[in-house]
């Protein structure tokens, strides 16, 4: 399946969800910069708050894996995708580099975060939680939004996403309470590759965007 753009996919899982959850108290969280421009399409059909979670990925250096990722929180979450064995061999090998590499993701995070930050418990508590990606072809993301909110009371947890490899649906069917996805990828091609315009804001005018939509939020 192909989009014209992240706005028509957004719309489409928003038709979807809208007739079960349009009375429902919900939140969207976006995941990246593109998830935005898909859950601002959710958000506005079920007149709910949209923000978003801002994940620093650390890579392996030269392997082209990733460690996991880090939130706002500031605390490392592991890629759920390496075994016992892996991790502990890469953490044991990277251990100084590990720790160097946390610590700027964390200060990054705060520097695009600003004062006061994006999400805050009582935004998701007892709330219906929509997290949407632009698409989902691995799972390290998957793992820090599920970190991030395993300490915060919700009602039910969705994973949305127009597209999403069949890796990535094995894990978010162990993480989510329901699935809203357009299509399933065994051979994932890059996001890009499924919309025909990948125009984006800039990263600091969908961050702007987002402060705004939290700022008037009550």
């Amino acid at each position: 399946m192909y989009f014209e753009s992240r706005e028509q996919a957004g719309q489409k899982i928003a038709n979807l969800l809208l007739e079960k959850y349009r009375y429902d108290d919900c939140v969207v969280i976006a995941l990246n910069d593109g998830a935005v421009v898909v859950g601002e399409q959710i958000a506005k059909s079920l007149h709910c708050l949209l923000t978003m979670l801002l994940i620093e990925e650390i890579e392996v250096p030269g392997e082209g894996v990733s460690f996991g990722g880090v939130s706002q929180t500031g605390s490392l979450t592991y890629n759920g995708d390496l075994s016992e064995g892996e991790l502990d061999d890469y953490v044991g090998e990277y251990h100084g580099y590990l720790d160097q590499e946390k610590q700027q993701a964390f200060e990054k995070i705060n520097q695009l975060l600003g004062d006061g930050g994006l999400i805050k418990s009582d935004m998701l508590r007892d709330r219906v939680v929509i997290l949407v990606s632009d698409a989902i072809d691995k799972g390290a993301a998957l793992d820090v939004a599920s970190d991030f909110l395993k300490h915060i009371r919700i009602k039910k947890l969705i994973i949305s996403t127009p597209i999403a490899t069949v890796g990535a649906v094995e894990k978010m069917h162990l993480l989510a309470d329901e699935l809203c996805i357009l299509d399933t990828k065994s051979n994932f091609m890059g996001v890009d590759h499924y919309y025909d315009n990948n125009i984006l804001p800039s990263h600091e005018e969908t961050l702007a965007k987002i402060s705004q939509i939290v700022l008037n939020w009550h």
